[in-house]
């Protein structure tokens, strides 16, 4: 079985509205089921808005779903709450976007790393130091710094702080939400090859997000591809690079930066991403899409597998089998 197993998730934000009016809810998440197994490195990318961190803090229970299942190891985390939710959370953390903002300013780094171990081991407080000391070196950070504050460290030091924090609690499952998106260029690069390098020594499931489609290609095993609250594509990382199977997932492809020439046209995107408050009948790419048909505008197509290990929510893929979406 796989360690996290996520089944028709949906997660809504309540909007503002007069006091006699009825609740509108904006669907940040409509019914999204994925997979990651013991090991793997899942990638999920997508424009800004379409959702990937509503996902991401719902695993980790920082946001309520509405509907669906998070099974996490066997364990349904969505149906937990207080002391059983805290006991879980010791096989599941999240490595923050901002590494300026998720740490505390107020604690030093050892009282960071310690507040972690005291919650979730059994270690005393000389084994917990040692244990600091450790989680220090795995993230090329030197011991003799623990008691420094997060203000004397640079945003690549932070993040790898972040993730010292998130490994304490040895998780089973590790979520990355855009960890390197706020770090320079030169940064980013260290970042990733240090979780790949900690995840060969610990074996945790990576869920890593970003919007950037090269980075997430050279991180992930598998790439879920998100447009406006769903799920629009799903497959290797290697396969969906080389044929996409969803005129999104080329059109993000095709604006990845190469140094080879490309084969076939660019794809390019007309219009602007619909707003989840009025999301469009049909297919929520219709509008944007060169693929678009009267039935797209009318039925909105389920992620289906076309081809082995290859999912698409999309008529034409399902219609015609395999196709390159932008050399057609």
């Amino acid at each position: 079985m796989a360690l996290l197993e996520v089944k028709n998730l949906k997660v809504d934000y309540p909007l503002r509205g007069a006091f006699w009016s009825k609740q509108k809810f904006l669907h940040a998440v409509d019914d999204v089921s994925f997979t990651v197994e013991r090991g793997e490195t899942v990638g999920l990318v997508g424009e800004s808005g379409c959702g990937k961190s509503s996902i991401a803090k719902a695993l980790v229970r920082l946001e309520n779903p509405a509907a669906g299942s998070i099974t996490i190891d066997n364990v349904n985390i969505a149906d937990l709450h207080g002391k059983a939710l805290r006991k879980a959370r010791k096989d599941f953390q999240m490595v923050f976007q901002d590494p300026y903002g998720s740490l505390n300013p107020r604690l030093s780094i050892q009282s960071t790393l310690d507040e972690v171990l005291a919650l979730h081991t059994n270690l005393n407080k000389t084994e917990r130091l040692q244990r600091m000391k450790e989680l220090m070196q795995m993230v090329g950070l030197d011991s003799q710094l623990l008691p420094r504050y997060p203000h004397q460290f640079s945003g690549g030091q932070r993040q790898r702080i972040g993730i010292a924090r998130a490994l304490a609690s040895e998780p089973k499952l590790l979520i990355a939400d855009e960890p390197v998106s706020a770090l320079d260029v030169s940064v980013q690069a260290s970042i990733i090859n240090l979780l790949q390098e900690l995840q060969k020594q610990s074996q945790f499931g990576l869920l890593f997000i970003a919007h950037d489609l090269a980075v997430v290609e050279h991180i992930s095993d598998r790439i879920l591809v998100m447009y406006l609250g769903r799920i629009v594509e799903s497959a290797p990382a290697d396969e969906l690079c080389a044929l996409p199977l969803h005129p999104y997932s080329a059109a993000l492809l095709s604006a990845v930066p190469t140094l080879e020439k490309r084969v076939g046209k660019r794809l390019k995107l007309s219009g602007d991403v619909p707003t989840p408050l009025a999301p469009p009948c049909g297919c929520a790419f219709h509008e944007r899409c060169a693929f678009a048909t009267e039935r797209c505008k009318r039925e909105r197509p389920a992620l289906r597998e076309i081809a082995p290990r290859r999912f698409s929510a999309c008529f034409h893929a399902q219609e015609n089998g395999l196709f390159t979406c932008g050399k057609e």
